[in-house]
């Protein structure tokens, strides 16, 4: 009796002791992108015709990674493509003298966990560019659709602006409660603005950026909603 108790107790002993070994961690990390190069004029595509040019996207290997998702976004249409390959390698037949961004996403069919590269810019050449026009503002706050609650009937209008070629000369602002805003504030130096606004109102702004060579882009309008 007393040797089944002690073996009982042994038992019981290792069992509360032991730990159970956490499962390994399959989560994909992020990756390194290699090329196009961020912020400079992408000049090794191939070129298929006059307005067009095929450009290869390279990134490095990611651990844990089994595949990726390469997305890349017409920075003036706004409109984002996305693929999904195996390889740290992929192709996308893109405009001419347009700029782009792009990032890749890691992922593994043993997770629904992915991580994200950072975000890089840079424009496709076209044929006899001399100077590339600044980067379309990038709209920080508000950002599109947000509502918001203005502090003393204020609120901040916040963007970011880089360039490649001549350095940014200034920004005009558009800002109204229609959706066609009206030039509200013309060679803005920052990269933001306070506006009076009123609760119950849905405003709409765009961006254009302005560098020394006169060139300039559009960020698109944007919108939000006052409380």
């Amino acid at each position: 009796m007393r040797t089944w108790i002690y073996s009982l107790f042994i038992i019981l002993t290792i069992a509360g002791c032991s730990k159970k070994t956490p499962p390994p961690d399959v989560t994909p990390v992020a990756t390194s992108l290699v090329s196009p190069l961020k912020d400079q004029p992408c000049t090794t595509g191939t070129i298929i015709s006059t307005d067009k040019s095929t450009v290869t996207f390279t990134w490095q290997t990611a651990d844990k990674a089994e595949g990726y998702v390469l997305a890349v976004k017409n920075l003036l249409t706004k409109v984002e493509t996305k693929q999904t390959v195996t390889s740290t390698q992929a192709t996308a037949d893109l405009l001419r003298n347009t700029p782009y961004s792009w990032y890749v996403i890691s992922t593994s069919t043993k997770t629904k966990a992915t991580a994200q590269s950072e975000t890089w810019k840079f424009y496709n050449a076209g044929a006899g560019t001399v100077s590339y026009p600044p980067y379309p503002a990038e709209i920080t706050a508000p950002l599109f659709g947000d509502n918001v609650t203005a502090s003393s009937g204020n609120i901040t209008l916040k963007w970011t602006g880089s360039t490649l070629g001549a350095a940014i000369k200034g920004y005009d602002i558009y800002f109204s409660n229609t959706n066609s805003p009206t030039l509200f504030k013309s060679n803005i130096s920052d990269s933001q603005y306070q506006v009076a606004v009123k609760p119950g109102t849905t405003y709409y702004w765009r961006i254009v950026t302005i560098d020394n060579a006169g060139n300039y882009t559009d960020s698109g309008i944007y919108q939000f909603s006052v409380k």
